[in-house]
Parts: C-alpha cells; structure tokens; sequence
C-alpha cells in the first residue's frame, strides 16, 4: 500500500522521524470509542507520567501544550501537540493551528523518506498530533508577529488523527475570505478563523464575569424562565408554535418581561438570566430571530440604583485587553440627544452637533436644522450623495431636505438663498465657521422627523476623536411614554413603564416615562424601565389608552394585585455588546451558529418544509401556491 493509500484510509498512521525507529507499520484503527493506545506511545518515546503543564486547559487531553502555549523557556521539553494542518512549506516546515494559536514545526534533516512523503499527501486542515522537541529558532527567523515565534517543535513522530477527504469549500487565509454566506453554510470551517474564536472565547469570558459579579458580589439569583409562553399585543412581532390542541399554539418569548415582574410579585427579589429571545421581524446587521439578553430585574430600586448597578457590572467584566471604562456614564435626555445628534442613540464625542437655524430665516413656516460638517466636501462621492438624499426622502417624506458641498462659497450663498428666501446668509456662514471644502445638511418640517433626518447623515460621518474616548458610553433618559403612530397611541417601549407624572387625556404625548437606555459608540445595548406596579394603572394603561385587551394581560394584572413591590430592570443586548467590542461588521460573527439577514439557517437549510404526519398533528394547513 503506497503512501497516499495509506493516508486516505480510515486507519491511523504514525510516521517517526528516525528512518530506524519507521513504525509506519502501527497501525490502530480509528474510532470514537478507541483512538490510540496513548499509554503504549508515552510508553515506547519514554515520556514520563505528569508531563503536562500547569495549564487546566491541557487536562483530560492527550496533548502537554496548545498551540499558543510554548515559549523561549520551554526550550529542551518533549511536547505533544494536537491541531489542524494549516500550511506546509518546503515539506519540512509545518504550522499546527488549534484553538488557541499557532506552533511551527520542523523535521529534522535526516527524517525517514516515509515521513517526508507522509507530510507531501496530508491535505490541509487535516488533524494531526506531534511529539517532538521544543527548541529556539535562529535569531533571523524569529516571527514578532507570531506568539510562539521564538520556538519551534522538532518532530519526532507525526500522528494522523483524521485526514480531510472532502474539498473544503474554502481556504483558511486572513487575506481573500470567502463570501459570508459561503462561510455560514460551513460554519463548522469558519469557526476555525482566529477571530471567531477570539470572539466566541471572549463571549465566554464575559458571561461567566457577569454572572459571578451579579451572583458571587451582589446576591443576585439566576433563574431561567420559560420561552414558551402566550402571545403579547403590541411588540415585536412574535414566533407562533403550533401544538397538537387543535387551534392552539404558543409563542415564542421576544423577552421575559412579564415573567420577570411576576418573579419579583413571588419575592425573588433579585434577579437575573442569560436569557434566549426571539424576534419575527426583518433583519438587520445588529439584529437575529434569536438573540441573547442579559436580564435583570430588582424590587425596591428606582431609575438610579439600576444605571448605577449597570456601571458596575460592566466595570468589572471589561476586558482587560480592551482599556478601562469610565464612569459614571453621561447621561443625555431624549429631548437633547434629538436636538443635538438627531438620534436617541448618538455617539457621542464622534458626532456633529445640530444646529438650529429658524433664527436666520424670516417668517419660516417649520424649524429649520442643520448640520455642518468640517471639511467634509470630498469624503462622498456624487453617487453616496444620491444615495443619502434617497435614503433620507424614503424614510422622511414630509422633510425638506438638502445637502450642500461646498465647492465655492458664493455658489453655496446662491443656493441657500433659493432654498430659504430672505434667510440671512452672512450671520450662518459667521456664527458656524462655514467655509469651502464643507458639507452643509439642512432639513425642515416636522421637528423630530428633521431632526432624525439629520441623524442619519450624523450615522455616516465620525469625527476624529482622543484614544482616552474609545469606549463612548451614554445614558439616554425621559423618554416620551407614548407616540401617535398611524394615528393610534402607541407605547414608546412597552406598556409596563411607570410614568413620570399623572397620565391624563390632556397630556398623553407629553408625559415621559422611567425609561432609560445604554448607549455605546452610537448603537443601543441596553434598555429599561421602572415598571407600573399598581394594577389599576397597568389596567388604565393596557385597556383604556392602548386599546389592548385586558385578557391577553389578566395574569400580569392578578399578580400584581396579589401585593407587588415596585421594581425595575434592566436587559443588556449581549450580541451587540460584544460586536462593538471585538469591531466586527455584524453580530453573526460573535454568534457561533447564526441566522442570514433573511433570518435563514445555511448550515442546515432551515427553514424547511414539515411532513403530512407533522401538519396532521398540529392541524396545519399550508398554501404553497403564490398568489397574484
């Protein structure tokens, strides 16, 4: 049987590097039950009992080190190695990539033809383990890029644990990454990306420092609820589960809200959970149909205790790699954060400010707003330009909207005088420093609608800001508890906010709630409330001014009439948190099995269709026929 015979089949093969000591012939076949005889190897290459390292990583395991582990003062010590064949050159130099790093190994100059041969056929991301030597590299071909650059392993005997016998679809390589959707239908692949696993591995990190701060330092209890549960009005649309009691169903929980206030009505007075929620909504790069939540809950706290509680954790689970947080945290309320960045998620510190500019304009019908962004004429192109101003008319019908590159001052003069007749030209270039190269957005029209108009440009453009400011954190506070959407009262959050003041039917759109949320960076990572525990006005709130039914709510109601404390909390988006902190595009990337932006499952086709036995159990009946 030649070599490449011998590598494709589904034996193991144990090559050593001393043509004397060929085992080639040991053979010991492979299954999950029996791999090799780890004993009678350690045994035959004289590696003593203990030789693992400190490491708790290397427990349980057949191999003393990762592959991120050896350095310059291991030099002299036997090693095993395990990982995947990550590349080959001149068939004697081999980097072996696991979890956790890289290791160059290295056959030595006399190594068995066999051996070379072996090497030559491997496909890559082939699983392999190495016993061998570690010894330090010459000065000259020391790698500062790599943490085990100064070593390398000498390789005594190379064990194939499993050989690729497929074409993967795609090369392991930082430079020229496959497609997304190429790698989400082989995530199993993509996951052996350093980034994915830094990603997932600080996920970890974090989770575990959450709940050892929430449960070891502040008593806190972590309870799991249930995501099976009745379907809500109002809301993110929801996941329907069909149940064999015809006519039936339950939903799929878009948060533990009313389970969590429940929990504080049973004295679990200090709450938490990782929780799993669901959303059946359209798609977006900070968003998924499942998605998971840091969920807390108190009884006895108001709005203060709760931001102060949430400093605090995040303090203590901050990367130490990533620099410190500073807090407390700045806080904004809605109304300024509107005026000032068009947006009640700003990025504070890295945003242009608004400007009001009906002043300047005699008997302007609406506020007019604009912002003006410093040398900014050429950093879009025509075609940006036009794609912002579609963006904006999309979104914003009803505004007035112009953006201004200012090329030639007098050309900009001309046209502001055309857009706002009388509009005293010379105060605006004085008072806002206008000058060439600049790029003036105006909108006018309903206030918030410019102003969020105007926050849409602000998302496009970051000013350049001090290192001390990396992580931009911001408290958004006062939210208006209702709005008029499509000419219905609508809650801005949830119907469960305590109100600031008295709700009559007099100030509706005026009266805020205790709502507060958490921004970093420009992206909303957190959000909650002071929630109403008086049931005649969680009543008044769900049925008389909602509209909603007060059966689809009863068993919220009767637990709070059956003695409520009030409380409040809070839920951390753990997802987005950690796609702002490892600056990925997405938060698919610090997911380890995620869905598509259509919210579909590559890896195993899902969505898919059910069986006739299925859609008879559930009383199913689906149309697959589209209609004109």
């Amino acid at each position: 049987m030649n070599i490449e015979q011998n590598l494709m089949s589904s034996n193991l093969r144990i090559l050593s590097a001393n043509i004397k000591n060929n085992i080639l012939t040991k053979r010991c076949k492979f299954s999950i039950a029996k791999t090799v005889d780890i004993k009678e190897i350690v045994k035959e290459h004289k590696y003593e009992s203990g030789l693992h390292n400190n490491s708790n990583v290397n427990l349980y395991t057949s191999r003393t080190h990762t592959c991120d582990e050896l350095r310059s003062e291991d030099c002299g010590k036997s090693v095993i190695l395990c990982g995947w064949l990550e590349y080959v050159r001149l068939n004697r130099f081999i980097i072996l990539r696991d979890g956790y790093g890289s290791t160059q190994l290295i056959t030595p100059e006399n190594a068995s033809t066999e051996l070379n041969d072996f090497i030559k056929k491997i496909p890559l991301e082939s699983v392999l383990m190495c016993y061998g030597k570690v010894k330090l590299r010459p000065v000259e071909e020391i790698n500062k890029n790599q943490a085990t650059g100064m070593i390398e392993v000498i390789v005594d005997q190379l064990l194939l644990l499993n050989a690729v016998d497929t074409k993967l679809p795609f090369q392991l390589r930082k430079f020229n990454k496959a497609n997304e959707s190429l790698r989400l239908k082989y995530r199993y692949v993509d996951l052996r990306y350093p980034e994915m696993q830094y990603n997932l591995r600080l996920r970890s990190k974090l989770l575990m420092k959450m709940r050892e701060f929430l449960i070891n330092h502040r008593a806190f209890v972590e309870v799991e609820t249930p995501t099976l549960f009745k379907k809500t009005h109002g809301g993110a649309q929801e996941f329907i589960v069909p149940t064999h009691e015809k006519g039936k169903c339950y939903s799929l929980v878009q948060s533990p809200q009313q389970l969590k206030q429940m929990l504080m009505v049973g004295s679990i007075d200090r709450y938490f959970q990782v929780a799993k929620c669901y959303r059946d909504e359209g798609a977006k790069s900070d968003r998924q149909p499942e998605f998971t939540q840091l969920d807390i809950e108190m009884s006895f706290t108001n709005q203060d205790a709760v931001m102060l509680l949430i400093e605090e954790l995040l303090s203590f689970v901050w990367p130490s790699e990533l620099g410190k947080i500073i807090t407390p945290f700045p806080r904004l309320s809605y109304e300024e954060a509107m005026l000032t960045y068009g947006s009640d998620k700003p990025d504070i510190g890295c945003s242009a400010k608004i400007s009001n500019w009906t002043k300047y304009i005699p008997k302007a019908s609406k506020e007019v707003f604009s912002l003006v962004l410093k040398n900014s004429e050429d950093k879009l192109s025509k075609k940006q330009i036009n794609d912002l101003k579609t963006l904006i008319s999309t979104n914003y019908p009803d505004v007035k909207f112009s953006l201004l590159n200012i090329r030639l001052l007098k050309t900009f003069k001309e046209n502001l005088q055309k857009i706002f007749n009388g509009i005293d030209v010379e105060a605006v270039l004085a008072d806002y420093n206008i000058s060439e190269h600049d790029l003036v957005a105006i909108a006018s029209g309903s206030k918030y609608k410019a102003l969020s108009a105007l926050g849409k440009i602000n998302e496009h453009f970051k000013i350049d800001y001090s290192s001390d400011a990396r992580w931009r954190f911001v408290w958004i506070v006062d939210f208006p508890l209702f709005e008029m959407d499509s000419n219905q009262i609508q809650s801005v959050h949830h119907p469960f906010t305590q109100p600031q003041t008295e709700i009559t039917s007099d100030n509706l759109l005026e009266v805020k709630g205790f709502h507060y949320d958490l921004v970093l960076n420009g992206n909303e990572v957190g959000g909650g409330s002071i929630r109403i525990h008086d049931a005649d006005l969680q009543t008044k709130v769900i049925e008389s001014i909602l509209n909603i039914p007060i059966e689809t709510m009863s068993h919220l109601v009767e637990a709070l009439k059956s003695g409520c404390p009030p409380h409040g909390g809070i839920a951390l988006g753990v997802d987005r948190l950690l796609s702002i902190l490892c600056n990925t595009n997405s938060i698919r990337d610090v997911i380890a099995f995620p869905k598509t932006f259509e919210g579909k499952d590559l890896l195993s086709g899902a969505p898919t269709e059910i069986t006739t036995e299925d859609r008879k159990r559930y009383h199913l009946k689906i149309d697959n026929v589209e209609k004109t």
